[in-house]
């Protein structure tokens, strides 16, 4: 809801009076300096290269906890969401160069679709309440992480700027120094925090995007318990407030304004714009669903405990909410502001296309199945097996 509630308030103020303030706003510099070493970037660059590596370092202990001990933590368990998170990154990706073939800069933003946005889907799922099962929220849950993961990875190799050896040398000593770290088992968040905040200037300053930075002080912090927490539970429970609550929002009031001002319909029938959102309302749908069934029949995977085809497919329709990660990666891929501009809107579009259809296939099918009408043999059989446990 806060998050919803700042992409609302992004759009409003964007489209009112008070819209020149606010673009303005987001383009003062902002400096900090500590010791002679200074950093002077605009606000905008200050929450997507700042706030976003706290973001990212909570994502990095996701990936990690459930690596190791959740939703991921076995080939019987991640078969699934793997088939699902690769279908659902790379058919996007494929209807968008389609769309964009003939413009070698257009096709910069090809992983602009191919993310999901794991707050607002499982916040749609919640809401949901028992129309979605439990099994199928795991299932969502593992299968954003793994689409994170591979944001991550495309973002390292195809959004790095020109490199600097020193800086990169720098960030790889800071790097060492957490792995050290956690081998030593150091038990204190506040140690980790520092060394990856001086690894990440380093890596800001090696044209690396500074993100990354927050992955590896993710990844870094160690899952052994003691007293029946970890340093890395600890650390994800402190995060999960301020990324939740300040964070994300902060992000989404940043880069979801755009004034609708002499837009119209060509703007959003541009390549660009009509390849995000065949990305995302199409084939993520098409990609997750497909290869998720094609798994399941093959009998690489079984369909999750309690779900049904038809709600599969509701969750698959529910990944193409790429809003986070897909304005953050339209950042990354183009610096024009008409493009970005069009690139909000069109994410915008098709993630409220995709969390309609999501919660209208969720909430019938959930109908069908409690009345007992209209529903196929497999969602019965589905509920039957429910009843009987």
């Amino acid at each position: 809801m806060v998050l919803g509630l700042a992409t609302v308030a992004a759009l409003v103020v964007a489209n009112s009076p008070l819209g020149p303030q606010y673009f303005a706003a987001l383009q003062l510099k902002a400096e900090a300096t500590i010791g002679g070493i200074g950093l002077s970037k605009s606000v905008e660059h200050w929450v997507n290269d700042g706030l976003m590596a706290v973001f990212f370092l909570f994502v990095a202990l996701e990936i990690k906890r459930e690596a190791v001990e959740g939703a991921l933590s076995s080939a019987r368990k991640a078969t699934l969401p793997i088939f699902a998170a690769l279908g659902g990154f790379f058919v996007p990706a494929a209807l968008y160069a389609m769309a964009n073939w003939s413009d070698p800069y257009s096709l910069r933003g090809w992983a602009i679709p191919a993310a999901t946005d794991i707050a607002f889907a499982l916040g749609i799922c919640a809401m949901l309440g028992r129309s979605v099962p439990s099994s199928l929220k795991t299932f969502l849950l593992a299968l954003a992480i793994i689409d994170d993961l591979m944001a991550i990875i495309v973002i390292a190799i195809f959004y790095s700027a020109q490199l600097s050896l020193v800086a990169l040398f720098l960030a790889g000593l800071g790097l060492a120094a957490l792995v050290l770290m956690n081998f030593a088992d150091v038990r204190k968040p506040s140690l980790y925090l520092l060394v990856g905040l001086v690894t990440w200037v380093c890596v800001l300053k090696s044209g690396v995007h500074a993100t990354l930075a927050g992955v590896a002080v993710g990844l870094a912090m160690p899952l052994t318990k003691h007293d029946g927490e970890s340093v890395l539970e600890k650390t994800e429970h402190a995060l999960k407030p301020w990324v939740s609550y300040a964070i994300v929002p902060i992000f989404a009031f940043a880069n979801a304004g755009v004034s609708l001002a002499g837009l119209g319909f060509a703007h959003v029938a541009a390549p660009v714009p009509i390849g995000i959102i065949l990305g995302l309302f199409i084939g993520k749908q098409v990609g997750v669903f497909g290869l998720s069934y094609l798994a399941i029949k093959l009998g690489f995977a079984a369909l999750p405990e309690g779900a049904t085809t038809s709600k599969l497919y509701g969750i698959s329709a529910l990944t193409g909410v790429g809003f986070t990660m897909s304005l953050f990666i339209g950042t990354l891929a183009f610096d024009d502001e008409t493009l970005l501009a069009q690139v909000r809107l069109a994410v915008l579009v098709a993630s409220l296309l995709s969390a309609l259809l999501a919660v209208f296939v969720l909430v019938a099918t959930g109908r069908s199945i409690e009345e007992g009408q209209g529903s196929s043999p497999e969602d019965t059989a589905g509920v039957l097996q429910l009843q009987r446990k």
